[in-house]
């Protein structure tokens, strides 16, 4: 029998990686080599008892980027840029994968992506953590290693941390602080990315060379509010912030994520069919909202 073909997925102990690891993982068509820095933490320990190649591999290494990727058919390659603020360092590091694919011959890369909105608006908005994604996406593909780009939505999983509802005013009810307006705003579990990324795996003739919009669910913050009440039994409402107000939070973040709403407000393409079609599976906000309300419990 033929060696199965192996798949190198970085960051495999964070969301991303970790869903796209657990996928192939079940699949069981290929031999999963986990990236990660730290090979003793728990989540490391834990996929190599699941069957995976761990190995140890920084992006900012190029000796260990070699490592990772040799004798690789194909790899699964996210960058953080909330690691270290800085959209400069995650192009260097996604080119640095780029050049080693190459080198390496890879066949199919499939690269966590995300619009060039600097390029795309002529200048006049920049989302620091989509515009480096951009510039990588615009790399792989000029230097011609076959790779599809996956972009994804707002995770559903923010709304336990980065955007979760805060104690309204009146002391009883909850605000839900998105500034989308009556805008429609994507989302989908990022659990649900691994069966995602396995299928198109299966599938390169028909996915190399294409950026694929993610998303299972479209609503306003008003429907996701809504759901969230019914879910959790507290009265959360759409805060009806504004993009200025956002922007005027005082966070460190809250002027990227103010561009990145801008941004959404101009509906970029998330294809909720094929979403489905790739992935199932892939939860609704209701039905993921029910399987996660005990992460509400504490509002």
């Amino acid at each position: 029998m033929a060696a199965r073909r192996i798949v190198t997925v970085f960051g495999a102990t964070g969301a991303q990686g970790g869903s796209v690891a657990a996928a192939l993982l079940a699949d069981g068509s290929y031999t999963v080599r986990a990236i990660t820095r730290d090979i003793n933490k728990a989540a490391a320990v834990q996929l190599k008892t699941a069957g995976a190649q761990v190995v140890c591999a920084d992006l900012d290494n190029e000796t260990s980027l070699e490592s990772a990727l040799t004798g690789a058919h194909s790899a699964f390659v996210v960058t953080n840029f909330w690691e270290h603020f800085n959209k400069d360092k995650e192009i260097e590091q996604g080119k640095r994968i780029a050049d080693m694919s190459k080198r390496l011959g890879l066949k199919h890369v499939v690269f966590s992506g995300l619009e060039n909105v600097k390029k795309l608006t002529g200048g006049k908005l920049e989302v620091l953590h989509f515009d480096g994604k951009g510039e990588v996406e615009e790399y792989f593909r000029a230097i011609g290693v076959p790779m599809t780009s996956v972009r994804l939505p707002s995770y559903f999983e923010n709304l336990q941390t980065f955007f979760r509802p805060t104690k309204a005013s009146d002391g009883e009810s909850y605000n839900l602080a998105i500034p989308m307006g009556d805008i429609l705003l994507d989302g989908m579990s990022v659990a649900d990315l691994g069966p995602v990324v396995a299928s198109i795996l299966k599938c390169p003739a028909k996915y190399i060379g294409k950026d694929i919009g993610l998303s299972t669910d479209k609503l306003t913050v008003a429907q996701y509010a809504d759901i969230m009440s019914k879910v959790t039994g507290k009265t959360i409402k759409d805060a009806k912030i504004s993009l200025d107000a956002y922007r005027n939070l005082g966070f460190p973040a809250a002027q990227e994520l103010a561009n990145m709403f801008e941004f959404y407000q101009m509906k970029p393409n998330r294809n909720v069919d094929l979403t489905l079609e790739l992935n199932p599976k892939a939860k609704k906000f209701a039905e993921w909202m029910q399987q996660n309300k005990d992460g509400f419990k504490d509002l």
